[in-house]
């Protein structure tokens, strides 16, 4: 019978609210180091299966930087152009919820309850499927090679700073899908062209820049963002029968914390 051997573990979390210290746990680190054993739950392969299937062979992100890209060279304008939309994203669904605050109050309250929900349910799916994305399955050997050319950039431009943005920025590596990034951008997208065709194509604009960088870039599949995509288009449809349910349940929650506080 073979000797127990004693294992550590380590969980990865996701905290949605710093005030409340409400986390989700996202994954889990399997290590002992005298058994040589190394696993994470997480899944690298099927995204890259399925990308393979929709870029006809080859994954979408390795071709596009395979034709546009120069490998070893430093990053082009465009290139850099599209590190930026990808960092200014932690504004924009937030700006957008905020721009209806004070512009548009009587209809502030559907714009965060969208958005948020949005980022609500894609942190189940981190939990329920946490999926790597196309660089981390490059750096085990598991897709073609690909440059993170979001760390190059980081590392080239905001220097010894780096390391501590990317380290309070970076959240959890291994929640790729669905891309809330893209879902969050559509979702911006959609409220603001129930405004205006001008605003709307401010919004789409970015929000299809932002979707060609995160596979550009090597940071998302082209499944992520479908996957995206769909849970924003679920969750406009659904918005109007869930409502009174969860008008019902919020208010529930509210009172409960407020006997907690007494």
């Amino acid at each position: 019978m073979p000797a127990a051997e004693s294992y550590q573990y380590a969980l990865w979390r996701l905290v949605p609210d710093l005030e409340r210290g409400e986390t989700l746990n996202a994954g889990v680190l399997l290590y002992c180091r005298r058994a040589r054993f190394l696993e994470a739950r997480v899944h690298v392969d099927y995204p890259v299966a399925i990308d393979r299937v929709l870029g006809l062979g080859e994954l979408p992100g390795a071709r596009l930087q395979r034709i546009l890209g120069r490998p070893g060279a430093p990053l082009r304008r465009p290139e850099q152009l599209l590190v930026w939309c990808h960092w200014v994203w932690f504004f924009i669904p937030h700006g957008t919820v905020a721009w209806f605050l004070l512009r548009r109050r009587e209809r502030f309250e559907r714009a965060a309850l969208h958005t948020y929900a949005v980022f609500d349910l894609g942190l189940i799916g981190y939990w329920a499927l946490p999926t790597a994305p196309p660089w981390y399955a490059a750096q085990q050997g598991r897709a073609p090679e690909l440059r993170r050319m979001m760390v190059e950039h980081g590392e080239a431009f905001w220097r010894r700073r780096w390391g501590a943005l990317y380290g309070a920025l970076g959240g959890n590596p291994l929640a790729a899908m669905p891309s809330l990034h893209f879902a969050t951008s559509v979702m911006a997208a959609r409220l603001l062209a129930d405004e205006s065709r001008v605003r709307g194509a401010v919004g789409w604009s970015y929000a299809l820049t932002l979707g060609f960088a995160l596979v550009y870039l090597g940071e998302h599949y082209v499944v992520d963002l479908l996957a995206g995509l769909a849970l924003t288009e679920a969750v406009r449809r659904g918005a109007r029968p869930a409502a009174p349910i969860l008008r019902s349940a919020g208010r529930r929650i509210q009172a409960l914390e407020r006997a907690a506080r007494r």
